[in-house]
């Protein structure tokens, strides 16, 4: 549900927790910062709690009417602050618990895809020496290996053989969680921002890096983004609509940003969901959200906005 809001007052004390003890840490820090930059410029009274491992211990120390969630990864984005947050009857942006644990899960997601009938590249679960054979010849080559509780591709590599295959495993598995490899598609990556149930523009990616990793996503100069992304305008509206029904299968709310690729015979493939995606200088929900003339002190305001539904 949108709920517009005109004055900054009515938004009540928000706190915007960034940090986290996750991987992404450091992302959701400068993210944080730049939310939090972007509501007291128009004049909302918010104050930024770097949390660690516990993030409700910081909201016990004074009154807040909401959260405004901007930790990325594991404690922030699974479902973990969401369920503090309700047991303490703190509205917050972004999705509920089952659907922030769901996304979180790239495993489980694909499996709710799949369920739904909708498009995402085949996989296999990786849990002993035996499945690296069994991958090869069942699923073939290139690859790309995952821990299926990351984000910002951290752990993820690329494998053209077995033995790069069995090394992407021993990388993804220091991760602490389930690992897969999922089929290479070879064709260009695009990426979809909804907010409030519709689609902005999607925003193509162009990296002379291997994929569109970590190091690719928060500290090139050579990654380009292309928005208008290149489709035309009917391709464009079907993906759109594809990552709209995406996120509905999984319970997504307020906003989030669907990464998917489109192949050489112009078919589209679900990756992945991020429900609590980056708002760095580097981040793409800012870049979409500009091409339809949302500024970013105005994109953020109505991320909290989303907040209000919950009460």
């Amino acid at each position: 549900m949108s709920v517009r809001i005109t004055n900054a007052k009515d938004f009540g004390r928000v706190a915007v927790l960034m940090g986290g003890a996750a991987a992404e840490r450091e992302v959701s820090l400068r993210s944080g910062k730049a939310v939090l930059e972007a509501l007291l410029s128009r004049g909302v009274d918010a104050v930024g709690l770097d949390v660690g491992g516990n993030p409700v211990e910081p909201l016990l120390e004074s009154r807040y009417d909401r959260v405004f969630n901007i930790i990325h990864g594991r404690g922030g984005e699974d479902g973990v602050v969401q369920g503090a947050l309700e047991a303490m009857g703190i509205p917050y942006t972004g999705s509920g618990v089952l659907a922030s644990a769901l996304a979180m899960d790239k495993l489980r997601t694909k499996l709710c895809w799949l369920g739904a009938g909708l498009p995402t590249p085949r996989w296999m679960l990786l849990e002993q020496p035996e499945d690296i054979d069994r991958c090869a010849k069942e699923l073939g080559f290139p690859l790309i290996v995952k821990p299926a509780n990351e984000g910002s591709s951290i752990g993820m590599s690329r494998a053209e053989n077995p033995e790069e295959l069995r090394k992407a495993w021993e990388v993804a598995a220091l991760y602490q969680c389930q690992v897969f490899a999922e089929f290479w598609i070879t064709g260009s990556e695009y990426t979809a921002t909804v907010l409030n149930g519709q689609a902005l523009p999607l925003i193509r990616l162009e990296t002379p890096n291997v994929f569109y990793d970590f190091d690719a996503k928060y500290r090139a100069n050579t990654t380009r983004y292309h928005c208008p992304c290149g489709l035309s305008a009917e391709k464009e509206a079907e993906c759109q609509e594809l990552t709209v029904k995406a996120c509905k299968i999984l319970g997504v709310e307020g906003w989030g940003r669907v990464d998917l690729f489109i192949d050489s015979a112009e078919r589209p493939w679900l990756i992945e969901v991020n429900t609590v995606p980056g708002m760095t200088d580097h981040s793409l929900v800012p870049m979409a959200a500009k091409a339809v003339g949302i500024e970013f002190n105005e994109l953020v305001w109505r991320i909290l906005e989303t907040s209000l539904g919950q009460e």
